[in-house]
C-alpha cells in the first residue's frame, strides 16, 4: 500500500468512546485539544457535544492519517484546527491558533489500528514490512537503525525497560547474531526463536515458572520487543512526561485532562503525575518542603477499563486504561 492512499486506510473504532466524552464533558463553546487526533473518532464526538461554537485543535505526529481526520471533520469547518506535530509541544500549537487557555485536553496514547494494519509502517509482527515503526514518517530514526546498530547491552536494556521482557538479554543476543535485519517478520522469527529456547531452558523449575510460561503463551513472543522498539523510536515516554504538565498549564479552572493509555509504562507515568499534581502541601508528611498547592482534582481514583462487550467487538481495546482529572483554581 502506498502511504497517503486514503482509500486503503480504515479508521479504527474509538476506544472507550462514551467514557472519554463523559470525562471531558465538553460544553457548548468549549475549546478542546485532541493531542492524538488519528482519524477523528473522538474529535467528532467532542465537536458534536460542544456545538454550537465549540472549537477543537487536533494534533497528530502521523502525516499519513491526518488527512483522514481532515476529511471526517470537514463539515465542522472553522470550528476545527488541525496541525501536524507532537503533543509534547502542545502549548506552542495552542499559541499558534491564538489559544491561551482551553477547557479540555485529550491524549489517546499508543498505536492506532490503522497504523498497525498497514504493513508498510512496520509496526506489526504479523505481516511483512520494513522495520520502520515511526509515528512521523518524516522522522529520521527508525526501528531498522536501532535493531542493526545498537550495541547488544544497550539493546537488551531497551527491551527490558520499555518492553518489560524477562528474556531481554537472550533476545538481544539473538538479534545481534542475526544482523542485518530489515523486515518485521525476520525480526519476529528471531525473537520468537530466542524466547522459545529461553522457555525450554527454564522448564522444570517449579510451579511459578510454569505459571509465567502459561501467561507468556497468551501473547506472541515478539510483542514486548516490538513494543519496546516502537516506544524508543518515537520517544513516547519522554514526550508524555513533557506533555502532561504543559497540558495542565493550558487548562482553565474546571478544565479536564483525559488520558487513554494502553500499556503499563504509559499508565504508570499518568498515574504518578496526576496523583502528585493532586496533592496539596497539607497532605505531605511533616518536615517535607512542598510549596506548590494541588493543581488537579482526580476524577478517576482507579482507571476506567473497557466493558467485556467492547473488548469482544474491538479486541485491541482490552488493554485501555482511562484516567481523568480536573484543573483547580489558583490559590
Amino acid at each position: 500500500m502506498l502511504r497517503g492512499d486514503l482509500r486503503s486506510l480504515e479508521p479504527h473504532t474509538p476506544v472507550l468512546y462514551q467514557q472519554v466524552l463523559s470525562a471531558l464533558d465538553p460544553k457548548p463553546g468549549s475549546r478542546i485539544i485532541d493531542g492524538t487526533i488519528g482519524a477523528g473518532g473522538h474529535a467528532q464526538g467532542i465537536l458534536e457535544r460542544s456545538a454550537p461554537g465549540g472549537e477543537l485543535l487536533g494534533l497528530d505526529r502521523d502525516s499519513v492519517t491526518l488527512p483522514l481526520a481532515r476529511q471526517r471533520l470537514a463539515r465542522y469547518r472553522e470550528r476545527v484546527h488541525l496541525r501536524h506535530g507532537t503533543f509534547r509541544e502542545i502549548r506552542d500549537h495552542a499559541a499558534a491558533v491564538g489559544w491561551e487557555q482551553v477547557d479540555g485536553v485529550l491524549l489517546d496514547l499508543g498505536l492506532s489500528s490503522m497504523q498497525l494494519d498497514d504493513p508498510s509502517r512496520g509496526f506489526s509482527f504479523q505481516a511483512e514490512g520494513r522495520l520502520d515503526m515511526r509515528f512521523d514518517p518524516e522522522q529520521e530514526l527508525d526501528a531498522e537503525e536501532l535493531v542493526n546498530r545498537m550495541p547488544e547491552r544497550e539493546l537488551a536494556d531497551l527491551i527490558a525497560s520499555y518492553g518489560e521482557e524477562p528474556q531481554a538479554r537472550r533476545i538481544a543476543r539473538a538479534i545481534v547474531a542475526n544482523r542485518p535485519m530489515e523486515t518485521t517478520l525476520r525480526l519476529a522469527d528471531v525473537v520468537a526463536s530466542a524466547a522459545w529456547r529461553g522457555s525450554r531452558s527454564r522448564s522444570g523449575r517449579g510451579q511459578k515458572t510454569r505459571h509465567r510460561q502459561a501467561q507468556a503463551r497468551r501473547i506472541h513472543p515478539a510483542t514486548r520487543t516490538f513494543q519496546a522498539l516502537r516506544i524508543a523510536v518515537n520517544d513516547e515516554l519522554a514526550a508524555l512526561e513533557q506533555a502532561l504538565p504543559e497540558a495542565v498549564e493550558l487548562l482553565r479552572p474546571g478544565g479536564r485532562l483525559v488520558v487513554l493509555a494502553f500499556h503499563s509504562l504509559e499508565d504508570r507515568v499518568v498515574k504518578r503525575f496526576m496523583r502528585e499534581a493532586s496533592r496539596d502541601s497539607a497532605d505531605m508528611p511533616a518536615g517535607l518542603i512542598f510549596s506548590k498547592p494541588a493543581r488537579l482534582r482526580l476524577l478517576t481514583r482507579k482507571p476506567i477499563r473497557p466493558e467485556p462487550e467492547e473488548i469482544e467487538s474491538n479486541p485491541r481495546a482490552r488493554s485501555a486504561r482511562l484516567r481523568a482529572a480536573e484543573r483547580l483554581a489558583e490559590r
